[in-house]
């Protein structure tokens, strides 16, 4: 099973990027993923389920000790009739 992950990490800040924001940077660019597309309103990352929910869990963690109050996220199954 593939896997499509959507996310953002809040608080915002337009002027300098945030700990948490960097943190969850990279998580996601060193988890072995097929695409990874990072953005400064929302990031989205894809690969094999397995390798997707390992990244998620170290997302969470990571960002939330680095000070994100808030981690907002979609988790869609892709391919094979997925969105």
């Amino acid at each position: 099973m593939r896997l499509r992950l959507e996310f953002t990490t809040e608080p915002f800040d337009l002027d300098e990027t945030p700990p948490h924001a960097v943190a969850a940077r990279d998580v996601v660019q060193t988890a072995g993923l097929d695409a990874v597309d990072v953005g400064p309103f929302g990031n989205t990352v894809e690969g094999r389920a397995d390798a997707v929910l390992a990244a998620l869990d170290a997302l969470l963690r990571e960002s939330l000790e680095a000070g994100a109050t808030r981690v907002s996220l979609q988790v869609n199954v892709v391919g094979a009739g997925g969105a």
